[in-house]
């Protein structure tokens, strides 16, 4: 993946970093990924007439607030905050959307399903945002900034969302790059170019410096990140106290003692597919549980867990979504048993024929694979599914997704050629 390189750091343009990762990323195995505009995105998949109009989510009364606005209102001023009947008064052609919390979750939890597929090292800050650290990622899946590119096509892809990634040596870093390439980018900031990039931002760049600090930085003349690490860090500390101004002199000289520090163990892994068009087609819809179980598979056993409960999720044409579920007598990660029940429980649901527009499939109560173990009934033996498929992961490893796959997946796709 080819950059600009200068004082601010590597802005990647395209794909061929060395796959090693011993490119100018080899140290920079942090990653902050930020999703742009997050609650009006969601708004504006799920409201096709506000596809080329500015989007703004908040209250709708009279002290109604913004709390989420899209870059066609920012660029008329808007902000998160922001008093609703003055954001219309400067963006009168918004359509505005009262909050939707659960759709928000939900896309949410399919973005983090996607990081925590690449790596259990994820810390989640929000809704719309989160740190990875990729390093024990890199034999698998190549160095941070292919990493960090294969996770925006993801999200993209699936999602239909874009997300802004920052790649760094260090959390605070990864952050600032990925506030620095917003919207829809990815920056690089090399360890030897964090001085170059860190330097001209303003103090307010710094965690923990509001209106209050940054007037007591200003008395002392310092202005820029740069200024404040070449003041003597004593000083710091006598107008901010010890803690705060020995924290802000590593800040601003790039070093940051925080690491990726993960949520408790996942407590389920999914997927999901929103179709390009509405499907009815039971045998079509059969074929996507499928790809789906398959793919939900793979992420468990690369996390090393397996779980009991297998869960759908059908979505109709009008938004409406029922969920299904069952729990198994045995805990699995084998895609065959996944997708058995998955497509049992959507042949049950009464849903048949019915116009989908988007359909998953999750596993639940999730735990180490190590702590569980399978009891085969008195004359039962073992299918070998779950070797099978261990094979076939290890050449999607090598080779891409699509190297190996089901034979009824595969004889869809010949179909599609």
């Amino acid at each position: 993946m080819r950059g600009r390189v200068s004082a601010e750091g590597i802005v990647p343009l395209g794909a061929d970093f060395p796959p090693d990762g011993s490119g100018p990323d080899a140290d920079c195995h942090i990653l902050h990924i930020d999703m742009d505009a997050f609650f009006a995105s969601v708004e504006r998949l799920h409201n096709p007439e506000a596809r080329e109009r500015p989007v703004i989510v908040g209250g709708t009364g009279p002290r109604g607030v913004v709390s989420s606005a899209d870059y066609l209102a920012r660029r008329c001023g808007v902000h998160s905050a922001m008093p609703m009947v003055r954001a219309m008064r400067l963006c009168p052609e918004a359509l505005v959307f009262p909050p939707d919390g659960p759709a928000y979750r939900e896309a949410s939890e399919a973005v983090m399903d996607i990081l925590r597929s690449v790596t259990p090292l994820v810390q989640p800050l929000s809704s719309d945002e989160a740190f990875l650290d990729v390093s024990g990622a890199r034999r698998r899946l190549g160095g941070p900034v292919r990493i960090a590119a294969m996770i925006r096509e993801r999200v993209r892809k699936e999602q239909r969302l874009t997300c802004s990634v920052g790649v760094a040596a260090t959390p605070f870093t990864a952050k600032l790059g990925s506030t620095h390439c917003k919207p829809d980018g990815l920056l690089l900031v090399p360890t030897e170019h964090v001085h170059g990039f860190l330097d001209p931002l303003p103090v307010g760049a710094l965690p923990g410096v509001g209106d209050k600090t940054e007037k007591a930085l200003t008395r002392l003349g310092l202005r820029t990140v740069g200024d404040v690490a070449r003041v003597e860090t004593d000083l710091l500390c006598l107008e901010l106290g010890n803690k705060a101004g020995t924290r802000l002199a590593e800040l601003a000289r790039g070093v940051d003692r925080n690491s990726v520090t993960p949520e408790s163990p996942d407590k389920s892994v999914g997927a999901e597919e929103t179709f390009d068009r509405d499907v009815s087609d039971v045998e079509e819809i059969h074929r996507e549980f499928l790809r789906l179980s398959e793919k939900v598979a793979r992420r468990m056993r690369a996390a090393g867990l397996v779980g009991r409960t297998v869960s759908v999720k059908l979505r109709r044409a009008d938004f409406s979504t029922i969920n299904r579920s069952r729990t198994l007598q045995e805990s699995t990660d084998v895609a065959r048993e996944i997708n058995a029940v998955a497509r049992e429980l959507y042949d049950m649901s009464g849903m048949e024929r019915t116009r989908l527009r988007l359909i998953g499939v999750r596993v639940e109560g999730v735990e180490a694979a190590e702590r569980s173990y399978r009891q085969l009934a008195l004359g039962e033996e073992e299918t070998g599914w779950r070797d099978v498929e261990r094979v076939m992961d290890r050449v999607a490893d090598r080779f891409g997704p699509g190297a190996i796959q089901s034979a009824v997946l595969a004889k869809r796709d010949e179909k599609d050629v």
